[in-house]
């Protein structure tokens, strides 16, 4: 039964999924300077990965990047590639938010504004189009919140909880309350409660702390949170505070937090890089991790492994994704079961 205004639900990640959005990236200089062709081939890989568990849908630019990107992923089946032209590749952000319609039970695409991270890269007038795009091929209706939300921002336990940040949602959107936020996310994502964190902005992060950077819910009362175990690392202080308001947000809604170790620095050219094991994907049967050729990738895939005991967790190397600002999770988008 839905709270009265409640319109519609955002699913959990780890509720079944028709499959998984992806945006093949496009040399354009920005996202991977240098690294595309090793980019790509851990695209190949990626998509290969999820192909075995469920369909993936490749928004690509032109006939010669789905050439590039046939050549590279190779002839796998369940894998369709749609004429979706995008300015980056991180879907998570650009791509469709799904959600369940509360009045017939069907899916409906929520379409939020998107302005490249606080107007920090341009264009982005083409990633904006992908979600109207996608719900034209689908047939679904399409809902505008009139709010700037990039899916990296929120984090939902599909059962009313919805984990942001300050130092990210607020910051889009200084016209609105925090209380005018809140009742979007209500209203469209089905969030009975939003847990605020602070955020900040981690070393290296340019999405003004992005939650799935930070904490992510493995299940409707468990959430694991990026910590740093150095006291003397940059980052330390900022983690230990969210940390900290996690907690006290478990203590008021019964849920459990476990810690996740970061990684040690990954640094370019002088520049500390966003590298987070949070950074997971939950797809059909199966958790993708990012790695980072670092002593930690094992226990956190073995930690991850302990709270998703009906998945197959597996890494995939993120060493030249990091290099974008993102990983696994940033350049996926989940389109739920029918």
């Amino acid at each position: 039964m839905r709270s009265p205004g409640n319109e519609y639900r955002m699913p959990a990640e780890w509720e079944p999924h028709r499959g998984t959005w992806l945006s093949w990236p496009r040399e354009n200089g920005i996202s991977f300077p240098g690294r595309y062709p090793a980019v790509h081939e851990c695209y190949g890989k990626l998509i290969r990965t999820l192909a075995a568990h469920e369909g993936v849908f490749v928004n690509i630019a032109d006939e010669e990047m789905e050439a590039l990107a046939r050549a590279t992923v190779g002839p796998v089946e369940g894998v369709e590639y749609h004429l979706h032209p995008s300015d980056e590749p991180w879907c998570r952000d650009h791509g469709p938010v799904f959600v369940r319609d509360l009045r017939n039970g069907g899916l409906a695409v929520t379409d939020w504004d998107y302005n490249a991270w606080g107007g920090k890269y341009h264009p982005f007038d083409r990633d904006n189009a992908i979600p109207g795009r996608i719900a034209t091929l689908r047939s679904l209706r399409r809902v505008a919140p009139g709010m700037v939300l990039e899916g990296g921002s929120i984090e939902v336990n599909g059962q009313g909880l919805l984990l942001t940040t300050r130092s990210c949602l607020r910051a889009r959107n200084p016209g609105l309350s925090e209380g005018e936020i809140e009742e979007r996310l209500r209203r469209y994502l089905g969030a009975e409660r939003t847990l605020w964190l602070e955020g900040g902005l981690p070393s290296g992060d340019d999405t003004d702390g992005h939650v799935d950077n930070l904490a992510r819910f493995v299940s409707i009362d468990t959430v694991v949170a990026s910590v740093e175990e150095d006291p003397a690392d940059e980052n330390h202080p900022l983690l230990q505070e969210n940390l900290r308001e996690l907690q006290h947000h478990g203590r008021k809604h019964s849920l459990r937090i476990v810690p996740l170790p970061a990684p040690q620095p990954i640094v370019q050219e002088g520049e500390r890089l966003p590298a987070f094991y949070t950074n997971f994907y939950i797809a059909n049967g199966l958790v993708i991790v990012p790695a980072f050729r670092d002593p930690g990738d094992r226990k956190a895939r073995e930690i991850l492994a302990g709270l998703f005991p009906g998945r197959r967790v597996v890494s995939i190397d993120a060493t030249d994704l990091v290099w974008g600002y993102g990983t696994v999770h940033c350049l996926t988008q989940q389109e739920p079961a029918p």
